[in-house]
């Protein structure tokens, strides 16, 4: 991506990376019960290996200890666990654990990702979430503050995570966080990777200091390009360099015919009020700050990885996710249902265009 002033454009033709959340859930679709996506270790690792196999680059291993999708008694995996376990039994995907600093001392968080880069030779990367669900903390003791200061809690939590990784002993003092003359080893041989998301003023400021790459919810061609144009701009105004990459939430349904995956459009899409997931998409708008109003079709799936548009036939799903390349998305985080059959089909089906897309600039 152009570095070269703070309006530059994007350079057309970057390779998209393509990541799929890990699917702690049993699934991303709020009215379908049974998604043949069971919850447990022996199914996420069968993913995980597929997706290595078929030319995926990346996954995203989502935390909340509540499930958000099929309703607060549904299941829901641990993260770090996850991820542990996904660097033992994989060699190139890179692995990104969401983390919540309300949740955690930084220094544990920085002792266990030094420990999980080792494992997984330096493929640990963090996804930093300030939270949104006040009920998830209020049911597990997790500090939930005021908006603002989730974030700056945030900032906090990744300077202690790169004091520890770097210095020895490290003495900090901050608002949130003091350390004095505490000794780390062994340090991660590469500092891991820090995304974070958010769509808020103070959100979006925030990251721009603190993370080395961007994540958004799903959004049309032409709302990425202005939050690229933003962040990086942000960013050079405070880091003096722009973000390492940017990433995007999707959903995707790949069929024979259109016809066919709108027909599949409209079986996933029908949330009821009186849904298991309603209560969670109740409280996930009125604890955020959004750039977009979502409704209840974009909040059918997860991330609102409907808005994006991949729903079609393999041509056009990989002409809409390089009409993203070109305009500076570069990480694909996508969901699918039934996860492993639909994953495999994208990495069969898709993936090759995009490759032969990119090749012709």
């Amino acid at each position: 991506m152009s570095a070269a002033g703070l309006n530059a454009e994007p350079s057309a033709g970057a390779r998209a990376r393509f990541g799929y959340w890990t699917p702690i859930w049993g699934g991303w679709l709020r009215n379908i019960e049974d998604e043949e996506t069971p919850a447990t270790w022996r199914h996420i690792a069968e993913i995980a290996r597929s997706a290595e196999a078929s030319g995926f680059d990346l996954t995203l291993v989502p935390e909340l200890n509540l499930n958000d999708i099929k309703g607060e008694d549904g299941p829901s995996l641990d993260a770090w666990t996850i991820a542990t376990a996904i660097a033992a039994v994989t060699e190139k995907l890179e692995i990104i654990a969401a983390i919540r600093p309300g949740y955690y001392n930084p220094a544990l968080i920085a002792k266990r990702s030094a420990t999980i880069a080792d494992i997984s030779g330096d493929r640990f990367s963090l996804n930093v979430v300030s939270a949104w669900w006040a009920e998830e903390a209020r049911q597990y003791g997790a500090i939930f503050s005021e908006h603002d200061d989730r974030y700056q809690r945030s900032t906090e939590f990744t300077r202690v995570l790169r004091g520890l990784w770097q210095e020895n002993p490290f003495t900090f003092s901050g608002d949130y966080y003091d350390f004095d003359g505490t000794h780390f080893e062994p340090k991660p041989a590469a500092l891991p990777r820090i995304y974070a998301g958010g769509e808020s003023e103070a959100g979006r400021e925030s990251i721009a200091g603190f993370a080395d790459a961007y994540l958004t919810h799903g959004g049309t061609v032409e709302e990425l390009a202005a939050k690229v144009r933003d962040l990086n701009a942000r960013r050079e105004r405070i880091a003096g360099k722009p973000f390492d990459s940017f990433g995007m939430a999707g959903y995707a349904i790949v069929r024979d015919t259109e016809e066919e995956a709108q027909e599949e459009l409209r079986r996933i899409t029908d949330v009821s009020e009186g849904s298991a997931g309603y209560g969670s998409y109740q409280d996930f708008i009125s604890k955020s700050q959004l750039d977009t109003e979502v409704n209840l079709r974009d909040y059918s799936v997860s991330n609102r990885g409907l808005r994006p548009e991949f729903i079609g036939t393999p041509e056009q799903v990989a002409e809409r996710i390089h009409a993203y390349t070109r305009v500076g998305v570069e990480v694909f985080l996508l969901q699918f249902s039934p996860h492993l059959a639909e994953q495999q089909r994208f990495a069969e089906q898709v993936i090759p265009l995009v490759r032969e897309l990119e090749a012709r600039g």
